[in-house]
């Protein structure tokens, strides 16, 4: 069981992210699992808005790893999605999730709009 951050991206063009820790994960669940659970425990997480709750996340991308290289762009980084984004029956342990990763999680017809027109409006 590790602790991971999760990067919850409800709108890419007006930056709405609320970056939450989510301890205890299991790495041996798919990643279709794992969503599974987050949008199970999301509405008992304090400190996450409403709107964030209730939100349909599909996707996940690693962010970065613990004392790794952090991308510039606020939002997410848009390059390298074959290999960040993670499928949907891969183990996170084989997919390279471990300890302190930076996960963002989002849906994934929002994130391919946002790539053909990367601007934020605020």
């Amino acid at each position: 069981m590790v602790v991971i951050t999760l990067r919850l991206i409800r709108n890419f063009e007006y930056r709405s992210i609320k970056v939450i820790p989510y301890k205890n994960v299991d790495l041996s669940l798919t990643t279709e699992e794992f969503l599974e659970e987050l949008k199970r425990n999301l509405p008992s997480i304090p400190g996450v808005p409403p709107p964030f709750k209730t939100h349909n996340y599909d996707t996940i991308k690693i962010s970065h790893q613990a004392h790794g290289f952090k991308e510039n762009n606020i939002v997410i980084n848009t390059e390298d999605d074959h290999s960040l984004i993670l499928s949907q029956k891969v183990v996170l342990a084989d997919a390279g999730v471990k300890n302190e990763t930076e996960l963002s999680v989002f849906t994934r017809a929002d994130y391919e709009k946002y790539k053909l027109n990367p601007a934020v409006k605020w």
